[in-house]
């Protein structure tokens, strides 16, 4: 029996163990809904912090079930460690480490590719390695299978190599790891075959199936791309709009009801996460190496990285209205995380926009259900719960997350000038003395 049959039917019967590298907000729950189709999970990370977490059953990420991880963790179907001399005892594998930028803005590739030596030293005959992690295209056949095959792995024969990208998007009700499509891209039509098939054993979604890990790397930067750019137009438009005296929430709601050709996306602080802020310039950063300039993409960075510091001009425009200057100003701030219903604050635009109020001098508390703490440059914010007197007592209260936690009545009812950043008080009757919108 060949190496793929054999690994095939280990799949098919539950019998292959499983590992996952990285246990983050990608990792852990693709770990977890391995273990619950019955599978054998080893989790791996550098963080022994996360590990023990992990072991000792103790969830700290949004999108798994306590119940689900504490019931796979006693059961033994899960477990963490940070020894990959353990990756010996796997038959397939998950690469999900993070993919950031560097200062320059260009692709650190660092901790795939300190992932992949590590599993190689250990990887035995038939392993599969499915590269997860957001990356440019060519990554997998430039970086993984060269460090997978130098040792004498033949891809496609004694080592299977595909690209499948994460599709997770934190606080999303709906849609997640267990039911979101997935497309598999194979280095060969057996990687492809067998990664295809250790996914539909584990996911109710659709497993889509393409030609070559490059095209399902580009893919993604696409489905990002497409957001980006398109939350750069609905930005500008708010910027024209508010210039023009126009409601821009009221045009993008008048503009989606044309059932066809159109798409709503809105306006708001800036873009955060661990995807639209980054994705895109990977691909600018790739079409470099083939004489191409993205401008397009590029102009959308432009508008969307300006949002914050818009944020702020438009902070002290309206305190001016009331002879105020932003130093000194008792500013609220409502959300740091970068979505609503979420703690997650990674490339919060609001960290940009209170760091500029701290340049300013402007004295602002946050408030944040999600956020009891953060790290803003090289201090920790704690933050302050929601008070009738808290906005009572400010100069200016300014949404930036509109999280569902937040008791908007109270928020449209105490305060006095309230900047709207996320049209969030749009089902509250009675509005603010002063209400301004973004």
């Amino acid at each position: 029996m060949s190496h793929m049959d054999n690994l095939i039917k280990k799949i098919e019967n539950r019998e292959a163990v499983v590992g996952v590298v990285g246990l983050g907000y990608v990792g852990l729950p693709l770990a977890v809904e391995k273990a619950k189709a019955g599978f054998k999970v080893i989790g791996f990370d550098v963080q022994q912090s996360r590990v023990d977490q992990v072991n000792r059953a103790e969830n700290y990420i949004g999108d798994v079930v306590n119940e689900d991880l504490k019931e796979i963790v006693a059961s033994g179907l899960l477990e963490a460690t940070t020894d990959y001399g353990r990756m010996m005892e796997v038959d397939a594998v998950a690469i999900c480490v993070p993919t950031p930028l560097d200062r320059h803005q260009q692709p650190d590739t660092s901790y795939v590719e300190s992932s992949t030596r590590e599993i190689a030293k250990y990887a035995r005959e038939g392993i599969l390695v499915v590269l997860e992690s957001t990356t440019y295209p060519g990554t997998t056949e430039e970086i993984v299978v060269p460090a997978l095959t130098e040792g004498g792995l033949v891809c496609g024969e004694t080592v299977f190599v595909a690209y499948s990208p994460e599709r997770v998007d934190p606080g999303n009700k709906q849609f997640k790891t267990k039911n979101t499509p997935k497309v598999v891209g194979g280095v060969t039509e057996n990687c492809t075959r067998v990664a295809s098939s250790l996914y539909r054993s584990v996911l109710e979604g659709d497993v889509f199936e393409v030609s070559s890990p490059a095209v399902a790397e580009m893919e993604k930067i696409f489905e990002n791309t497409f957001r980006h750019i398109n939350i750069a137009l609905a930005n500008e438009m708010a910027i024209l709009c508010e210039k023009m005296g126009i409601d821009v929430w009221e045009m993008i709601d008048a503009a989606k009801t044309k059932p066809y050709g159109f798409m709503a996306f809105y306006p708001g602080p800036g873009l955060g996460g661990h995807c639209i802020p980054i994705d895109p310039f990977y691909l600018t950063w790739k079409a470099r190496e083939y004489n191409y300039h993205t401008r397009l993409i590029e102009l959308a960075g432009e508008i969307n990285n300006s949002m914050p510091e818009l944020v702020v001009d438009r902070m002290m425009r309206i305190l001016n209205q009331d002879g105020k200057a932003l130093r000194g100003a008792n500013v609220v701030v409502l959300g740091v995380a970068y979505k609503k219903d979420i703690d997650d604050v990674r490339e919060s635009p609001v960290l940009d926009i209170l760091t500029i109020m701290d340049n300013e001098g402007a004295d602002y508390k946050v408030v944040d259900p999600f956020v009891p703490v953060f790290r803003l440059g090289d201090k920790q914010v704690e933050t302050v719960g929601l008070s009738e007197e808290l906005l009572k007592t400010a100069d200016l209260v300014i949404i930036t997350t509109d999280h569902s936690d937040f008791d908007y009545e109270l928020i449209a009812n105490s305060s006095r000038v309230v900047f709207d950043t996320r049209n969030a008080l749009k089902q509250v009757e009675k509005k603010p003395e002063r209400y301004i919108k973004l």
